[in-house]
C-alpha cells in the first residue's frame, strides 16, 4: 500500500532523527535516498558523518535530482531532504523557479507513482522574515510551493518543534 509522510520544521528541529526512527519502525531495511550535493569541505564532512551514523540496515542511495529513476517498489523510502533537492534544481536552472518547480513536480510524481511508503524530510524556511536578497526570496518561494505540493499529497504531515513531533495532518 502506498503511503506518504512529510516531516517538516526548522533547522536542527529533529526532523531527520524522527524520520529515521519512523522509517526503521516501518521496515527493518529501509532505503535512505540522500539528495545532498557536496558544495564545500565542511559540507563533505557533514555528509560523511551522516553516512557513518547510518547502520547496515539501510540501503543507501545518493541521488541529487533523478529520484524517480530508482526502483523502490514495496520498500520504505526516506528522502532526506526536499530542501537540498530543490536547491539542486534551483541552481542548475539558474534560479528559474517556474521551470524548477515544474521539473521538481514531475520528478516527485515519477518517484511516488511507485507502490512504496515514502518519508520525506523538508525545511520550513519561510517562517522567518522576508529576505533582502532576491535569490533567497526566489528560493523561499520555490521551497514553499514544493512543500505545499508534497503536503497536499501526503497522508500525514508532522511539524517538528524543538525535537517534538506535532501532527498537523493525518
Amino acid at each position: 500500500m502506498k503511503r506518504l509522510l512529510l516531516i517538516t520544521g526548522g533547522a536542527r528541529s529533529g526532523k531527520s532523527a524522527y524520520a529515521e526512527r519512523t522509517a526503521l519502525s516501518l521496515s527493518p531495511n529501509p532505503i535512505y535516498l540522500a539528495t545532498a550535493r557536496i558544495w564545500d569541505e565542511e559540507f563533505r564532512k557533514r555528509v560523511e558523518r551522516h553516512r557513518q551514523a547510518r547502520g547496515p540496515e539501510w540501503t543507501n542511495i545518493e541521488e541529487e535530482k533523478e529520484l524517480g529513476r530508482h526502483c523502490v517498489e514495496g520498500r520504505v523510502v526516506l528522502v532526506d531532504c526536499l530542501t537540498l533537492w530543490c536547491t539542486n534544481f534551483f541552481f542548475d536552472l539558474n534560479a528559474d523557479i517556474d521551470r524548477a518547480f515544474q521539473e521538481l513536480r514531475q520528478e516527485f510524481d515519477r518517484l511516488t507513482a511507485q507502490e512504496a511508503t515514502f518519508v520525506f524530510v523538508t525545511n520550513e524556511i519561510g517562517l522567518g522574515g522576508t529576505s533582502e536578497n532576491e535569490m533567497q526570496r526566489k528560493f523561499t518561494d520555490l521551497q514553499g510551493w514544493m512543500n505545499q505540493y508534497v503536503a497536499a499529497r501526503a497522508d500525514e504531515v508532522v511539524l517538528m518543534v524543538s525535537g517534538i513531533p506535532v501532527r498537523i495532518k493525518g
